[in-house]
């Protein structure tokens, strides 16, 4: 049976239609296999582990102590090589739970490292809270930062001996702090980021007798 002319254009387009919908699948996956497959070897993308975060209860307030565990990306090795600070922050956020209304907001508390290069000495510099140290490689340098002790969160006068206190922990690189020309159109490698929950103890202290 013969199609009619209006029938065999459609036939035709559709035809078209499906062929260059395969064109730009292919091409779509090409692009995800060349951003995610460099040198045809799977690249995965850098992540943070947390390794330990406990908090403890003391006299004047909430005590924060955790640790990580990351390695930098060529792309940021290569800028903090070239001049470059890199910096990172640790965000701590303790909440309370309430069945009536919005969890309470209790304490926020930040801390922030800088990282950088001097090329004269060949030492790399962390600096934080406006104390500095030098070291003499980098493995020294980002053992320094990717963890903390003893960091106070919260105050006594913040705290009860209630429950439903819980934690929100984030660590990341700090992208928000680079120069503005290089926040634009970073590439993959400067997405070094985590975030964490968990339920806190706050309850008071053991004291022990005089």
């Amino acid at each position: 049976m013969q199609q009619t002319p209006t029938a065999h254009a459609r036939s035709v387009f559709g035809s078209a239609a499906r062929r260059l919908l395969g064109m730009v699948r292919g091409c779509w996956l090409a692009l995800v296999l060349l951003l995610v497959v460099p040198g045809g070897v799977w690249a995965q993308a850098p992540s943070i582990q947390l390794q330990h975060l406990s908090t403890e209860r003391s006299e004047d307030g909430l005590r924060l102590s955790f640790s990580t565990r990351f390695e930098l990306s060529k792309p940021v090795e290569d800028a903090l090589h070239k001049g470059v600070p890199v910096y990172f922050s640790a965000e701590a956020r303790l909440r309370k739970s309430r069945w009536y209304w919005r969890d309470a907001r209790i304490t926020e508390s930040s801390r922030s490292w800088r990282l950088s290069w001097q090329p004269l000495t060949r030492q790399y510099r962390v600096s934080t809270g406006g104390l500095h140290q030098s070291y003499e490689s980098l493995p020294e340098a980002l053992a320094s930062l990717r963890g903390a002790s003893g960091w106070r969160i919260a105050e006594a006068k913040d705290l009860d001996d209630a429950s439903g206190y819980y934690l929100e922990f984030s660590y990341r690189l700090d992208t928000s702090q680079l120069p503005k020309p290089l926040q634009i159109g970073l590439v993959q490698g400067w997405d070094l980021a985590l975030e964490h929950k968990q339920p806190v103890n706050v309850d008071s202290p053991a004291r022990t007798s005089p």
